[in-house]
C-alpha cells in the first residue's frame, strides 16, 4: 500500500471518458488535455493505424479503398477491440509526451448498462494501453460528480447523461446509484435520422460529418427564442447522381429529431416513475441536471421542463462533466473505491 502511495507520486494518473463521439482525457494536476474524435484510420492489409483523433475524423468518407476508417466505439461500448486498444495507445502516448515506460493508473467512464463482456473488453484494452490499473465508473455517477452534485449525501440526485452513442438517466443518492436506465439512443442515433430525414425528403445523400454540422448549426429539441437562418446543405443527387446543394430550417431538423428526442424523453419518464417517493421530492426541489453532448440541444430543457413539470439545470460545459468526475475521483479514493464497478 504504501509503496503504491509513493509510486503514484511519481506517476501521472489518467481519467479517461471512452466516448462513442468523443475521447477526453485529464490528467491529475493538470486538467482535461486532450478532447479528440473517436475515430481509428488503418491500413486496411496490416492494420496499421495511420491516424487518429482529430485528424482521423478529417478523413471520414474521404479514403482510398487500401484505407479503412473505424469508429471503433458504439453504442457507448466497444464495437472493434484492435481500433480501440490503438486508439488508446495514442492517447495514452500523446499525453505523456510519447513516454512508454509510463504506467498510469486509470479511471474510465463507461455506460450504466454495460454488461459484464463489455467491462472486460474496456479493461483489457486499457491494460493492453499500458494501464497498470484500471477502474470502471458508471457514466451518470461520474457526469454527477463531475457537475458538483452532492452525491454522498442522503437525498435525490437526478442526472441525464446524453452521449453519442447513449442516454445514461440516473437517481443518485449516498454514492450510489438508486435506479438507473439507459437508451442507446444519442448524437449518433440524431444525426442518422437528419441523413435519413434529408434522403427521404430531397433524395439527396449526406455523409455524417455533414449531419453533425446540421445537428450543431440548426438542431432543436422544441422552438426556441432565436430563429436560426436556413442552412445549406451540399451531397449528392440518388436521381441524377451528380452534386447538389438545398436549403434546409431548423423546422425540419426539429421534425427530423423528434423520434430520437421522444425516446430520451420515454427514457427520463421510466426514470421518474421508479423513484422513490422521497427521493423524487428532492428532484422536483433540486431539478433535473443534463450532462454530456446531446444537453446542448437547443430546446431540450424547455421540452423536459414542458413534459415533467421538473426543473432542468444545463451546468456550464456539459460536454467535460463525465471526465471531469472521473478526473476529480482520481484525488478521492474512498469515493471512487465505493463507486467503481471493478478495478482489476
Amino acid at each position: 500500500m504504501f509503496f503504491d502511495r509513493i509510486l503514484g507520486m511519481f506517476l501521472n494518473d489518467l481519467a479517461i471518458d471512452l466516448g462513442t463521439a468523443n475521447t477526453l482525457v485529464y490528467m491529475k494536476g493538470r486538467g482535461i488535455i486532450c478532447n479528440e474524435p473517436s475515430v481509428v484510420v488503418l491500413r486496411r492489409d496490416n492494420k496499421k493505424p495511420i491516424a487518429v483523433g482529430m485528424e482521423a475524423k478529417a478523413m471520414l468518407g474521404k479514403t482510398p479503398a487500401n484505407i479503412i476508417t473505424i469508429r471503433p466505439m458504439k453504442d457507448g461500448v466497444i464495437a472493434d477491440f484492435d481500433a480501440t486498444e490503438e486508439m488508446l495507445k495514442y492517447f495514452i502516448a500523446k499525453v505523456h509526451n510519447r513516454k512508454n515506460f509510463v504506467s498510469p493508473r486509470v479511471i474510465i467512464g463507461v455506460p450504466s448498462g454495460i454488461t459484464q463482456v463489455e467491462q472486460r473488453a474496456v479493461k483489457d484494452a486499457a491494460h493492453a494501453s499500458g494501464a497498470r490499473e484500471v477502474y470502471l465508473i458508471e457514466e451518470p455517477m461520474a457526469a454527477a460528480v463531475g457537475v458538483g452534485l452532492p452525491v454522498g449525501e442522503p437525498s435525490g440526485n437526478m442526472i441525464v447523461d446524453i452521449g453519442g452513442g447513449t442516454t445514461d438517466v440516473a437517481i443518485i443518492s449516498l454514492d450510489g446509484i438508486v435506479y438507473s436506465k439507459a437508451v442507446r439512443v444519442g448524437g449518433d442515433r440524431m444525426d442518422e435520422a437528419i441523413i435519413a430525414y434529408i434522403k427521404r425528403k430531397y433524395n439527396l445523400m449526406v455523409g455524417e460529418r455533414t449531419a453533425e454540422l446540421i445537428k450543431i448549426n440548426i438542431g432543436s429539441a422544441h422552438p426556441t427564442d432565436k430563429v436560426f437562418e436556413p442552412m445549406e446543405v451540399k451531397g449528392r443527387d440518388l436521381i441524377s447522381g451528380i452534386p447538389k446543394a438545398i436549403t434546409i430550417t431548423e423546422d425540419e431538423i426539429r421534425e427530423a429529431l423528434q423520434e430520437s428526442v421522444a425516446l430520451i424523453m420515454d427514457t427520463i419518464k421510466v426514470t421518474l416513475e421508479n423513484t422513490p417517493p422521497e427521493l423524487a421530492a428532492d428532484i422536483v426541489d433540486r431539478g433535473i441536471v443534463l450532462a454530456g453532448g446531446g444537453a446542448l440541444l437547443r430546446g431540450l430543457d424547455v421540452l423536459i421542463k414542458e413534459q415533467t413539470g421538473v426543473p432542468v439545470i444545463v451546468p456550464d460545459d456539459p460536454l467535460t462533466a463525465v471526465v471531469r468526475g472521473c478526473g476529480i475521483m482520481l484525488d478521492k479514493l474512498e469515493l471512487l473505491r465505493s463507486v467503481a464497478l471493478a478495478s482489476y
